[in-house]
């Protein structure tokens, strides 16, 4: 049964350095359109593989808030009529600090919308610019001050670290600024560097200068001492809540379930199959004009497949996976089906069974990634 929904929404007034996400430059692109064909590729999801109720929904980016008042309006008021949003929990929008605007807030809060992403990265000027991001400090303390006037009682916001010329000293300080915010949720993640952004073209160049290993692993350790002090707990190993405001849209892909993804480039995986919409936005608007689901590729997922997804996404909660719930969905024992790995990294010290689960350890946080790798392509069908 699928309860979740992820809306993407490509457009940006402003492209990251470091960004990869499918998006364009607002300027000059079909906007209107584009928000009519994600309100036809809904109606149609709907009618082909029904929701009774959906729990969560995401509108992500791309810069959401790069739309007008009106345009936000469109969107949010045909949602509310073509999907089944009566019994919504979790109703977030990413937002730049750049583009928050009273009335922009004013529409979002009246259609629904409860928790806000905000897109901070770091509170260094300096190295705002270095990564190609046009707020400021300032901005970020302006715009979390206006949702709070329009009502918003769940905010969260996105840092970033190992960013071109971070010191761990500049990192602490962002942390630290962060928490002084009083807001409920913080994403923090390492800079990876991915292909066709402008990092990646630096790279290639030798022109960008990342931090050492050592300076990445100080500055993650420190973001878990500091959330930790602040009351803040770690549910996964990039995010941090307090009590009660755990991101439960993303807590559907930690978990493996199903979702619905609307919009050009956006993934979904609706009964038993993950799907890629088409990325460009001619071909997605062509698509749906046509009558079609905007699907450009899709896959039946194995019960292995789904097995390894269970481990490598369900490890990065800090509850991990649960023994007796994976035997019960997969029907295969957990221990047994994974014995050597599992033995492998408790003598590593990298992972433990604690209360019915196997989880990562405080040493497998630092190597998440080399903990994961251990539960692909090691099953037989």
């Amino acid at each position: 049964m699928v309860t979740a929904a992820y809306v993407h929404i490509p457009f940006c007034e402003h492209i990251c350095h470091y960004c990869d996400f499918n998006k364009v430059f607002l300027k000059n692109q079909p906007v209107d359109e584009y928000i009519e064909a994600l309100l036809k590729e809904m109606k149609r999801t709907m009618k082909d593989t029904p929701a009774s109720s959906l729990k969560t929904v995401y509108i992500g980016g791309g810069t959401p808030t790069a739309l007008s008042a009106v345009q936000l309006n469109t969107l949010l008021k045909g949602m509310k009529e073509v999907l089944p949003l009566d019994d919504i929990e979790e109703y977030t929008i990413e937002v730049n600090p750049d583009s928050i605007q009273e009335e922009k807030l004013a529409v979002i809060k009246e259609n629904g919308v409860n928790r806000l992403s905000i897109g901070v990265q770091t509170f260094n000027e300096s190295l705002l610019k270095e990564i190609g991001r046009t707020h400021t400090k300032s901005s970020v303390e302006d715009a979390i001050k206006r949702s709070r006037q329009a009502g918003f009682t769940n905010i969260s916001i996105d840092l970033m670290f190992g960013l071109p010329g971070q010191h761990p000293a500049h990192f602490i300080e962002t942390i630290n600024k962060a928490i002084n915010l009083e807001i409920e949720h913080i994403s923090a993640y390492s800079l990876k560097v991915e292909e066709k952004t402008v990092f990646f073209n630096r790279q290639r160049q030798g022109k960008l200068t990342l931090p050492p290993e050592e300076d990445e692993v100080i500055m993650y350790e420190q973001l878990l001492k500091r959330t930790q002090e602040a009351e803040f707990f770690q549910y996964e190993i990039s995010n941090f809540a307090k009590k009660g405001y755990e991101s439960k849209h993303n807590l559907v892909y930690w978990n493996n379930e199903e979702y619905y993804g609307f919009g050009a480039g956006a993934h979904g995986y609706v009964n038993g199959i993950r799907y890629q919409n088409h990325g460009p936005i001619p071909k997605y608007l062509k698509a749906v004009e046509q009558g079609a689901l905007p699907t450009l590729h899709s896959h039946k997922v194995s019960l292995i497949e789904r097995i390894e997804e269970a481990m490598f996404m369900g490890l990065r909660k800090r509850e991990g996976v649960n023994i007796d719930h994976f035997e019960q969905r997969y029907g295969r024992s957990l221990l047994d089906s994974f014995a050597p790995q599992i033995k492998l990294l408790k003598e590593r010290g990298l992972v433990m069974i604690h209360d019915g689960a196997i989880q990562l350890t405080e040493e497998g946080l630092l190597l998440g990634n080399e903990v994961f790798e251990q539960f692909i392509a090691v099953l037989e069908s």
